[in-house]
């Protein structure tokens, strides 16, 4: 993105593991002093899991590591299966994910040659449905969608359901297509990425927070970081210029707003 937009000031408001498509939020210029306030709490996946075989990275980058053959487990089975894995659970992540471990990431230590065994905890299932799978000798497929909060790992899921099932089971596939209320529709491809196509900032705070629109001689006192003698709906609430500029984050403070980030100035 550096290099497509000539600029070396480019933020990520989150990755993607490397086997994965879709939606991943980034920052551009000023923009990427506003990726840390975005609302981005929820998360929508498509993903296909192959029951009959486990891996090291739990999809399918990883070496086997076991499973028997899902040739016989019934779909009844699948769908009675996922309701556990739905609501509020407790899950272990995998030992690949880039949570740090006495401040190095995980993954580093797993190819570094260390066992590691990361604690569980606590995440939201909100959706974990099966649309469709195909099926061969040994292996079942399985096409699902999953809404989860933030911090869930759809791998795990597929780990846990092939470890339910007494088969094994791993990620094939994965695309996100939505983070909070960024989704596959306002999104550009990377092939067509240039500054005239990103999302503007206001049309980003909108997707996140309240947005109020102030005067020319409010816009010049945000512009200084000034407190504003006025009621604000939310911490934080977008202020947008009457060009349609964003030009701040300022929250509430009794009858007054103070800003959170001055964007502009």
């Amino acid at each position: 993105m550096r290099r497509l937009l000539g600029t070396r000031k480019v933020g990520h408001a989150g990755t993607l593991d490397p086997m994965a498509t879709g939606v991943l939020i980034l920052g551009v210029n000023r923009a990427t002093r506003l990726l840390g306030h975005l609302a981005l709490h929820d998360k929508s996946y498509l993903a296909t899991i192959r029951l009959g075989q486990s891996t090291t990275t739990d999809d399918a980058e990883g070496e086997p590591t076991g499973g028997a053959s899902a040739g016989e487990v019934a779909i009844d089975q699948v769908s009675k299966a996922i309701t556990r894995y739905t609501g509020d659970i407790q899950q272990v992540p995998s030992s690949v994910s880039a949570i740090k471990v006495d401040g190095e990431r995980a993954y580093a230590r797993v190819r570094a040659g260390e066992v590691v065994q990361l604690a569980a905890r606590s995440v939201h299932v909100s959706r974990y449905e099966l649309l469709s799978h195909q099926r061969d000798a040994d292996h079942l497929d399985l096409d699902v969608l999953v809404d989860c909060s933030t911090g869930t790992y759809v791998r795990a899921l597929a780990r846990d359901l092939g470890a339910d099932l007494g088969v094994g089971g791993h990620l094939t596939k994965l695309r996100r297509t939505r983070i909070g209320q960024y989704s596959l529709d306002n999104a550009v491809a990377m092939d067509e990425c240039a500054v005239g196509s990103l999302m503007s900032m206001a049309a980003a705070a909108a997707l996140s927070f309240p947005v109020l629109h102030v005067s020319e001689e409010q816009a010049w006192a945000i512009s200084h970081g000034q407190t504003l003698e006025l009621e604000v709906p939310a911490d934080p609430t977008a202020m947008v210029s009457p060009d349609g500029q964003l030009l701040a984050l300022y929250r509430p403070e009794g009858s007054h707003a103070r800003p959170v980030t001055v964007l502009v100035g």
